[in-house]
């Protein structure tokens, strides 16, 4: 280190010289080196001939060096921690990480404070520095996402899912207790896993069900929760971060706010959310057509050309390959859209109008012999219940619609769900509508978990512990 500095500092010597001689020095007050000196007076401090250095150069020499030596450097005296702690250089060992810097600033200045304090509007002033620390000394988390198809799980510090499995609402013997089944489940997670359920908190996302604002389905949701806490409690697990699922799936797209498309396994529900919270007063809108609709749809439609599969699996390669959803429907029947693709063991298929029109169910579900709403009518719907129920002055907090599921990821779907959305609403509600495709595919519930389990606060800011799940203080959190 003490040679870098020399190198620095003879180069920084030869310049200051030169610049002298050249009688030069009428301009001096707008280069960096002024600023950095100027910064340095301000605390009435001094790094002695290092002054003379500007800072953007030793910003540079401290990205060299490293988050571990650049920390030490911050202990010498205050001028040298006020130079290390610029919140510039942290940001760059930040966008050094593995998650993409867009996804921990979203995190740390929307999600640090945990899901009881309101969002803020505004950034905060965040040392980015402290920021980096905590976030390198936190254990990080078990995430859990448990879907209604399949169930994606993996630690929070992994890049990706290290595994999946059967959700656990089909999970085990679905006529024996919650408790029980859940018991199995979480279980069967860990030992896959290979971990001990003592040594890290879990964050489990909660499946999109009991829509209603009921007492009824309060209740439900509630005895839910409470299954699972109890459960995982029950096993040790230190601390538990259970949160809605379609919350999840916002948060990987870094938003808060907004509407949520999640196309389920059985059914496709809308989900209005504000502030990381489920509005169900505001109504969850539900249409009865999901994944397993649109794979036993293709299904038929190709045992019309006798074209048989021995699996569902199979038809559900050709859906996630080949199908996609048309802009115009209309106009795309009179194209020529044949394309084939090859599933190992069983040869090549070619689809040719089922490939949009598989899609399409979810706008006409007559075609599929289907009385229920369009997908368009519902979102629509939810967006003039979110506007009569005025809970923000601004009401482009539900204009942004973010789409989450396997079926969700169909080419296409963002573009025609936009134009038909803006198609139905009035032109002051339709103006600044935006459809987001999932930002992670069908994991993005994960991803949403990852944000919170790597957070510089977790888990204190978002998790519950047992003595506290026992005692119900933070009953409102819980519930």
């Amino acid at each position: 280190m003490a040679t870098l500095f020399r190198k620095v500092w003879e180069s920084v010597s030869t310049r200051s010289s030169s610049n002298s001689n050249s009688n030069s020095n009428s301009n001096s007050s707008a280069n960096s080196s002024d600023r950095f000196q100027q910064m340095m007076y301000i605390r009435t401090a001094s790094t002695g001939e290092f002054d003379r250095i500007p800072l953007d150069i030793f910003i540079q020499i401290l990205k060299i060096l490293g988050p571990k030596e650049s920390a030490k450097l911050s202990s010498v005296c205050k001028t040298w921690k006020f130079i290390v702690s610029d919140n510039r250089l942290w940001i760059y060992f930040l966008q050094n990480q593995h998650e993409p810097w867009d996804s921990i600033f979203f995190a740390e200045t929307h999600l640090r404070l945990g899901p009881l304090r309101t969002f803020p509007n505004s950034v905060p002033d965040l040392s980015f520095m402290s920021i980096y620390g905590q976030r390198a000394q936190i254990p990080g988390a078990i995430v859990i996402d448990g879907g209604s198809g399949y169930c994606k799980f993996g630690w929070s510090k992994y890049s990706a899912p290290s595994g999946r499995s059967a959700t656990f609402l089909e999970f085990g013997n679905i006529e024996s207790p919650m408790y029980s089944r859940l018991r199995h489940f979480f279980s069967t997670i860990y030992t896959r896993m290979q971990v001990k359920t003592s040594t890290q908190p879990i964050i489990v996302s909660i499946p999109i069900c009991h829509y209603e604002d009921t007492e009824c389905d309060k209740a439900a949701r509630r005895q839910l929760k409470e299954s699972i806490h109890s459960a995982l409690f029950d096993m040790n697990v230190p601390a538990v971060c259970a949160v809605n699922q379609a919350v999840l799936a916002l948060f990987a797209a870094r938003k808060v706010s907004g509407i949520v498309v999640n196309i389920g396994f059985h059914q496709t529900s809308i989900v209005p959310i504000l502030h990381g919270k489920v509005m169900h007063q505001v109504g969850v809108e539900v249409v009865g057509i999901g994944a397993l609709k649109l794979t036993g749809f293709l299904k038929e439609q190709m045992q019309q050309k006798n074209i048989y599969f021995g699996s569902l699996y199979t038809v559900r390669a050709l859906k996630e390959n080949l199908c996609y959803v048309a802009l115009d429907y209309e106009a795309e029947i009179s194209k020529d859209t044949k394309a084939s693709f090859q599933i190992a063991s069983e040869g090549w298929f070619t689809l040719s109008e089922e490939r949009f029109k598989t899609g399409e169910i979810l706008f006409q579900p007559r075609i599929a012999g289907m009385r229920a709403m369009g997908l368009q009518s519902a979102v629509a719907l939810c967006m003039e219940h979110c506007q009569d129920a005025e809970l923000m002055a601004d009401d482009s907090w539900y204009k942004t619609v973010v789409l989450a599921g396997g079926s969700a990821c169909l080419p296409g779907l963002a573009e025609r769900l936009e134009k038909d959305v803006c198609g139905i609403l009035p032109p002051h509600m339709s103006n600044g509508i935006r459809v987001l495709p999932p930002p992670y595919g069908v994991d993005s519930a994960w991803f949403g978990a990852k944000l919170i389990g790597n957070l510089s606060t977790f888990p204190t800011s978002w998790c519950v512990m047992k003595k506290q799940f026992q005692n119900r203080s933070r009953r409102k959190f819980i519930w």
